[in-house]
């Protein structure tokens, strides 16, 4: 809540003036997103002011068309109430230990409940991805890779089950390695979890094997080798797997660094109505899942890229209150560092060069950070930087720090 309006409220009322619209514009936009009749303009423009004051929450048949106007997933504006539970309490539920787990896939005995011990580990091990040291998730990660892998020699009957959560280690130390840019260990994780997706079948680690290849790709410069690693993997993953939604991502991202506005447009309304498809994640915090909150992320960098100032940085402060938790905790420190360079790319656009360094150290100044995809973002905040205050002792301050990352 702000105030007395609820949060869902503020956000359509934040999300309609990023893009410039009037309320009777943003009413007009809905009945281009649907082929069903509406009230009157004057009605609709009626309900979209009480809308957003916080009167009336829109009804289920009203809140997907609004979502679809504001270009965002209904589940972003309208979580439902009942928030899943994390990764620690649902490992919890299984009442093994970890000593007892390790004991058992030592001895090769996989049983089920062995299997969803290991399963909920593996789950709590990619929720850690946001939060903990790299360093020290990266060993226990490595840790638990080789204690699965040596299962898949067993005689067990469940082994492509437990090949399959190798497969998703594998990606997690492939995800960690490149944050801290070991490139080439990185690639090498990342082959071994597309081996291991082959190997057990499984449609998600073949694909996130992809999306990760266009992730590299994308850090690297190498925009046009993203979109072909985003369409391969959009292809091996299929449509009913989350990760198609990120891959698509990663493809707008692409086009928009190609300057191809069109293009990127058409990705991220795949992305969207994709991802608006699909049901709620049981967990929201688990780095291989693409939560509803996460698509105005990806939208803030394309339009951060193409030069939309004003709908980049309102969804930068949207990205940052969602992101954020009681107390000012980051609950996503990534994706608020990449809105602070977002923010920061704008007040330099402005003229504002004060704020924008002020963005820029805070973006650079967080303790967990994907060194590459951070270089990536920066670069645009320093490009603005230098060439309309080049000269400006703040400026080459800032870009020293920039570089010593």
């Amino acid at each position: 809540m702000a105030g007395d309006v609820p949060n869902w409220a503020r956000r359509i009322r934040a999300l309609r003036q990023a893009r410039g619209w009037s309320e009777a514009e943003a009413a007009a936009e809905m009945r281009r997103h649907t082929d069903e009749p509406l009230a009157s303009a004057h009605h609709l423009v009626r309900h979209w002011q009480a809308w957003e004051r916080g009167e009336n929450k829109p009804s289920s048949h009203y809140a997907p068309i609004i979502a679809a106007a504001l270009h965002t997933v209904t589940a972003s504006l309208f979580p439902p109430d009942n928030r899943t539970r994390s990764a620690l309490e649902i490992s919890n539920a299984t009442g093994m230990d970890t000593l007892e787990l390790v004991t058992r896939l030592r001895t090769s005995s996989i049983d089920n409940a062995t299997l969803e011990a290991l399963r909920f580990t593996v789950d709590q091990l990619c929720s850690e991805y946001a939060h903990s040291r790299p360093d020290e998730l990266l060993r226990e990660g490595r840790r638990w890779l080789r204690r699965v892998v040596e299962v898949r020699h067993s005689s067990s009957s469940r082994w492509r089950d437990a090949l399959e959560l190798a497969g998703w280690l594998a990606l997690l130390v492939g995800c960690l390695e490149h944050d801290m840019d070991d490139r080439g260990s990185a690639e090498a994780s990342r082959r071994t979890a597309l081996s291991l997706g082959a190997e057990a079948g499984s449609a998600g680690v073949l694909g996130w094997a992809h999306e990760m290849r266009a992730w590299f790709a994308l850090t690297a410069g190498d925009y046009s080798g993203a979109v072909v690693a985003a369409r391969s993997g959009q292809d091996v993953a299929g449509p009913r797997h989350s990760v198609a939604v990120q891959l698509i991502a990663q493809e707008a991202k692409a086009w928009a660094r190609m300057g191809e506005r069109a293009e990127m447009e058409r990705a991220l309304d795949r992305g969207r109505l994709l991802l608006e498809s699909m049901p709620y994640p049981d967990n929201l915090e688990n780095h291989f899942v693409v939560d509803p909150d996460k698509f105005d992320f990806y939208v803030m960098d394309c339009y951060r890229h193409v030069g939309d100032d004003r709908l980049a940085s309102g969804i930068a402060d949207e990205v940052i209150r969602v992101s954020t938790g009681p107390g000012g905790f980051e609950r996503a420190p990534m994706r608020i560092a990449e809105a602070r360079v977002t923010l920061g790319v704008a007040a330099a656009r402005a003229g504002d060069l004060e704020g924008a360094i002020a963005f820029g150290r805070r973006a650079l100044g967080g303790d967990r950070k994907s060194l590459p995809s951070l270089k990536m973002v920066s670069r645009d905040l320093a490009v603005v930087l230098g060439n309309r205050f080049g000269g400006e002792p703040a400026v080459r301050s800032y870009l020293d720090e920039l570089r010593s990352i």
